[in-house]
């Protein structure tokens, strides 16, 4: 695929990235989005990270985005986070899960990963406690909330993110930093920011009802189609993906599967 080009029956909005300058000038429009749009909503843009999420992309090219100077990248899978691991190991990188964890797969993760984005249940917290432990590691966490109210999502309700937060400390080697979610996929922005706002209210309550419990109190949410949103709503993480890298051949809810 020559520069900048997309996949037949990709999204045009995002062409593919192939060479260093690519990645650098999309990483760049990215950002000036992200810096306008903390501006609008009257926050600093550098409390905003942009974590590039590279699924689906070939190690070849993950490769030279590396070498534009990502060190951070998020992926979705376990399995092609491990691989993906495994072939870069020559390189200043580090992955961040950000997609479903299967118990079985707590082992993987807590032998590399930097961080673990989609905490969501006791189960998983022990799984990768009882893993980090054994490796004498520790891991940072976000726990995932369900704040579009959709079977398809995984996170838990809002309504039990208290007394999930009440049972994170007896997993000492688990470090929650703050709270994830996905929003709504629809056109409808004002839907999509009421998902980023309740986020943020959630976040609010847990600082003032047990500030130990929330960590830093980060909040990750947004994406290619909406970070702008989620930016104005008090984002401090967004997860890009298609606006780095280029478009994939299929849409995003065919790779985030149903709970």
């Amino acid at each position: 695929m020559s520069k900048m080009e997309r996949p037949d029956g990709a999204d045009d909005r995002y062409p593919t990235a192939v060479t260093v300058d690519d990645f650098r000038s999309n990483i760049a429009a990215v950002r000036a989005r992200i810096d306008e749009a903390a501006r609008r909503a009257g926050r600093h843009p550098h409390d905003i990270t942009l974590l590039p999420v590279s699924k689906t992309v070939p190690t070849e090219r993950v490769r030279v985005a590396i070498e534009s100077g990502m060190r951070l990248l998020g992926e979705n899978k376990v399995q092609e986070a491990v691989r993906k691991h495994g072939e870069t190991t020559d390189l200043d990188v580090s992955w961040s899960i950000i997609g479903h964890l299967q118990t079985n797969k707590a082992r993987d993760v807590a032998a590399f990963a930097a961080e673990f984005q989609a905490l969501d249940r006791l189960r998983v917290a022990e799984a990768l406690d009882r893993r980090l432990q054994a490796a004498g590691r520790s891991l940072d966490v976000f726990v995932q909330v369900n704040t579009s109210a959709e079977d398809s999502k995984f996170g838990m309700p809002p309504e039990e993110l208290p007394t999930f937060l009440e049972a994170l400390p007896s997993y000492q080697s688990l470090r929650v930093r703050g709270l994830m979610t996905l929003a709504i996929l629809t056109p409808d922005d004002q839907r999509v920011r009421e998902c980023f706002s309740l986020l943020r209210t959630l976040r609010d309550q847990a600082r003032e009802d047990a500030p130990d419990l929330i960590g830093s109190g980060e909040l990750s949410m947004g994406m290619s189609g909406d970070y702008e949103i989620a930016v104005e709503e008090g984002a401090t993480c967004v997860r890009v993906g298609q606006a780095i890298f280029g478009a994939r051949a299929l849409p995003d809810s065919y790779y985030w599967p149903e709970a």
